[in-house]
Parts: C-alpha cells; sequence; structure tokens
C-alpha cells in the first residue's frame, strides 16, 4: 500500500465523522452551537496519531507561503501551554481523575487558528475537530462540548471516537510496515501535538522519526 492510498483510508475515517455530525445536526440541530468564528474546539488540548499527523502536515505544505509562516510563529505558543500544562498534570501524578479533569479543563491555542478565529486547514482538520460539537464516547465514557445545548440525562447516539482510534492506530502501524519499522511498532501508540505535527518533516512523521 502507497502513503496516498493509506491517507484515502484515512479520509474514509474523517468522512464517517462528517456523517455522523451531519445526521446528528438533522436530528438536534438545535443544540449544536458550532458556528463560523467560534474556536472553543481550536483550544482543547489533544493529540494526533501518526498518520493523521502525516495526513495534517501533507495538506499543510500547500498552504501560501504566508500562511504557513505565521502558523509556525504559533507553534512556539502551543508548545509553551504544553509545557504549562504537563507540570499542572505532574502535580497530580498519583490522581489520574484529577489529571483528567485538568487535561479537560486546559485551553491552548491550536497553532491553525488565525487571527480572525478560523482555521487556516478547515477542511483538512482532524477528526476529533469535526465532531467536537457533537456526544462522543472517549475511553467508554460520553462527552460533549460544553458550548452546546445537549442535555444531561437525555440519551443521544454518541459517535464512537474510540473505535476511530482504533483504526487510526492501525493504520499507523501500517504507515510504519511500510516505512521499514517492522520491527519498532512502538510509535503507533504515539500521540502528537498539532506544533509536532506541522513542524516535522513529512519523511519523518512517515517513519516515526520525531526527535
Amino acid at each position: 500500500m502507497s502513503l496516498s492510498e493509506l491517507l484515502k483510508s484515512y479520509e474514509l475515517l474523517a468522512d464517517r465523522a462528517d456523517t455522523a455530525f451531519g445526521d446528528m445536526a438533522k436530528e438536534h440541530g438545535e443544540a449544536i452551537q458550532c458556528r463560523r468564528h467560534c474556536s472553543d474546539c481550536c483550544h482543547a488540548v489533544f493529540g494526533l496519531f501518526l498518520v493523521e499527523a502525516a495526513y495534517v502536515q501533507e495538506h499543510f505544505s500547500r498552504l501560501n507561503t504566508d500562511v504557513q509562516k505565521a502558523a509556525l510563529l504559533r507553534c512556539s505558543e502551543m508548545e509553551r501551554g504544553l509545557k504549562r500544562l504537563e507540570k499542572k498534570m505532574q502535580i497530580h501524578e498519583d490522581d489520574p481523575q484529577m489529571q483528567h479533569y485538568v487535561l479537560a479543563r486546559e485551553r491552548i491555542r491550536c497553532p491553525l487558528l488565525d487571527d480572525d478565529q478560523s482555521c487556516v486547514l478547515y477542511l483538512h482538520r482532524p477528526i476529533t475537530c469535526r465532531v467536537y460539537g457533537i456526544p462522543t464516547r472517549v475511553q467508554g465514557k460520553a462527552r460533549v462540548c460544553g458550548k452546546s445545548g445537549f442535555k444531561s440525562g437525555e440519551a443521544y447516539e454518541a459517535f464512537d471516537l474510540d473505535g476511530v482510534y482504533s483504526s487510526l492506530r492501525g493504520l499507523t502501524i501500517q504507515l510504519l510496515q511500510m516505512n521499514g519499522k517492522e520491527d519498532d511498532l512502538e510509535p503507533a501508540s504515539l500521540l502528537i501535538s498539532m506544533s509536532k505535527a506541522i513542524t516535522t518533516p513529512l519523511e519523518f512523521l512517515i517513519r516515526g522519526d520525531l526527535e
């Protein structure tokens, strides 16, 4: 399988997310508060599997040079925020529940968010971004954007992000194998930041060489 074929498999997962969002919008449109220039999801902290990072990097490299430069300058802001978050997490290293609380409430600006509060890579944004405004299931628990109108105690069909993460890990394993990493699949479970994804050359991402 070639890289382009692998990334097409990734796009099928992204399409599934878009379909789920569209279906939820038809059924519960009044509860979805996603609007242009609403950027709450653009400050949420989450990581990317290598296959998704490679997809993002490939499309990021096609952007206008000035747009790329501005985004790359914002990467340092994200990295500083992640370092502060790491220190907060270390304070609660013996309390996973508190760590989850801290992580869920942390807000760090994604470098793809420009000064107009628009995503410069919107059409090729990660899957987590695509379903942020609807109920999702992560680690077996239902989660939803705090700005949404979905009500606690009511039943909604949640998008299975756990299943997507499993598929992304599987695609990442294939990515590493096709690039000579059959004996070192540890990076398949690695999650990296958006700043790391767009500052790391594609040829390093597809091999899991991030140092």
